[in-house]
């Protein structure tokens, strides 16, 4: 609902807002707003505290989903114009991807999506549009994720067009990069088995490294993420025959 979308926009920007401000911004009662504020908390995007609206804090994928919302948003809804019907495809955990799966669940018809994120899962929950296969393995709390050998397996049992992989950070010297190793062991499985790799990433990622190297430039096909990209980055990413899609 384009409602909500605003509110998580407007939080995210001042980190705090009372239900008045956000009822007279938006033109509706403050019971709706509450209705909205109740739906937006179930799903983790906020929490509620003495009449306030707050963005989380912390470092779970729930807290992440939060941060760049709108720009994560709009990524998400172009990486899905990728997708077709009945299709299947692969997607790693991150917020990015989690907003893509809810993307294609809500537009598509009869798409597979293959991932190792219980939080993907849980997310698209009440969607009946799209079908949801679980990789198992070794479970991380905090990412709700799985990773190790026997994901590694399942994923190999499979071949799909199109891989849709989050990141941590970029530098040009190795590329694309994460902050856990067992995660990115798993998103390099996810590789093998796809035609095309697509990362989605909003571009404040292209300004911070992660500790583990993910994918060079002639790993990827291409990637979808905001105008805000660096001119430099760009031009690295397109000499190195990467495709950018800027929203």
């Amino acid at each position: 609902m384009e409602r909500l979308d605003k509110i998580i926009k407007l939080v995210s920007k001042e980190r705090k807002v009372d239900v008045n401000t956000l009822s007279e911004t938006l033109g509706v009662s403050k019971v709706t707003i509450r209705k909205d504020l109740d739906k937006l908390e179930a799903k983790g995007l906020l929490h509620r505290e003495h009449g306030y609206a707050v963005l989380n804090s912390g470092d779970d994928i729930n807290v992440r989903l939060s941060f760049h919302y709108d720009v994560k948003k709009k990524i998400a809804q172009k990486a899905a114009e990728l997708v077709n019907d009945n299709e299947t495809i692969i997607i790693e955990s991150g917020s990015t991807c989690a907003l893509l799966a809810e993307e294609i669940c809500r537009t598509k018809r009869g798409v597979t999506i293959l991932t190792n994120s219980y939080f993907i899962a849980d997310y698209v929950k009440r969607y009946d549009s799209c079908k949801i296969v679980l990789l198992g393995g070794e479970y991380q709390k905090n990412s709700q994720v799985t990773v190790g050998p026997l994901v590694k397996e399942m994923i190999r049992l499979f071949h799909v067009q199109l891989a849709f992989i989050g990141t941590d950070g970029f530098a040009e010297a190795v590329g694309f990069t994460g902050k856990d190793l067992m995660r990115t062991e798993v998103v390099h499985a996810m590789a093998e088995v796809a035609d095309e790799v697509v990362i989605l990433t909003d571009s404040s990622k292209f300004l911070q490294r992660g500790t583990v190297g993910q994918f060079t430039p002639d790993q990827i096909s291409g990637v979808i993420t905001d105008k805000n990209i660096s001119a430099t980055k760009e031009a690295y990413l397109l000499q190195n025959q990467v495709k950018v899609t800027k929203v």
